[in-house]
């Protein structure tokens, strides 16, 4: 495929590109994925979105061309699977992604982590669940036994999808973000069956992202994310919208004021003293901070079948 056509439309800048039609997003997204277009052109397609940024039609083809080549997780009967995309791990507060994720595990609810890690300032979550005991599975029928026997499920992106784990990796190499990390968090390794926490990071792709919500389909919460993972901030609830079958079907109004210090949650970001903190809350020993009982108590209620 030549690609010269494609990048004059949208390699015009932020005002004279021109969006890509659905089915011209999709065979481009392919190519991208099967690891077919040249470095040179793909150096090219990746800036041009990134300063054009992704149009809706351009984000349900790129959607259609992951959606060919997923594999796709057997889940337990009577649930939905919640799938927690991880991709930047802790900073300065203590990553409480995997406590929602065994909170969850917790009630029956079957629960996939998926995502990778490249950032060499922030504490990777894949260190995190290994100190829990959760460890990536090799593929997606181990991962599928994980969920049956009622285990939390882990799957690195470079065995989920390796197309787009490639795409992922330009990162450092580029220095910029692309489309890929978008579509990464929208990513469906069970679909019909899943719910996706879709975790932003920037306020304006919650208008974005909702958008591409109602068109595609599906269960799902949309949400700021907390550094990046997906879960609320323990400090403040953020907003929270549910949606099923292409439709909003609940909305959890975000806490007003400010995000102070939370004294039941230091700021641990290391493995040990983070993990140790996730251990705490199980247990009782300290109290697990309301806007996660919130978001965990949410997506209760969508996974689970009636």
């Amino acid at each position: 495929m030549k690609y010269a056509s494609t990048i004059k439309e949208i390699g015009r800048g932020a005002k004279g590109a021109k969006p890509l039609p659905v089915d011209a997003a999709r065979s481009l997204f392919t190519d991208i994925l099967a690891q077919q277009v040249p470095e040179l052109e793909l150096g090219a397609i990746i800036l041009s979105m990134r300063i054009k940024s992704e149009s809706l039609d351009e984000l349900i083809g790129f959607k259609q061309a992951m959606d060919a080549v997923t594999p796709q997780l057997s889940v337990p009967a009577g649930w939905r699977c919640v799938v927690l995309p991880s991709y930047n791990g802790a900073r300065r507060q203590p990553n409480l992604m995997p406590l929602l994720a065994m909170l969850l595990a917790r009630e029956g609810v079957p629960v996939l982590i998926q995502g990778r890690h490249d950032f060499d300032a922030r504490v990777s979550p894949f260190e995190l669940l290994a100190e829990l005991g959760i460890t990536p599975q090799q593929d997606v029928q181990a991962a599928s036994a994980q969920l049956a026997a009622g285990q939390v499920a882990c799957l690195k992106l470079d065995t989920l999808l390796p197309g787009l784990d490639a795409l992922l990796a330009l990162r450092p190499r580029l220095g910029v973000r692309n489309s890929g990390h978008t579509m990464a968090k929208l990513l469906d390794p069970a679909r019909g069956h899943s719910v996706r926490v879709v975790a932003v990071t920037h306020p304006e792709y919650l208008e974005r992202m909702d958008e591409f919500l109602l068109a595609d389909g599906g269960s799902a919460m949309l949400m700021r994310g907390t550094e990046g993972e997906a879960y609320a901030n323990p400090r403040r609830r953020p907003a929270m919208k549910l949606y099923a079958d292409g439709a909003l079907v609940e909305t959890i109004e975000a806490e007003a004021g400010g995000a102070p210090p939370h004294a039941d949650v230091p700021d641990v970001p290391e493995v040990r003293e983070n993990a140790g903190l996730i251990r705490d809350m199980l247990a009782g020993k300290t109290p697990i901070p309301a806007p996660i009982r919130a978001q965990a108590e949410a997506l209760i209620r969508r996974a689970r079948l009636t």
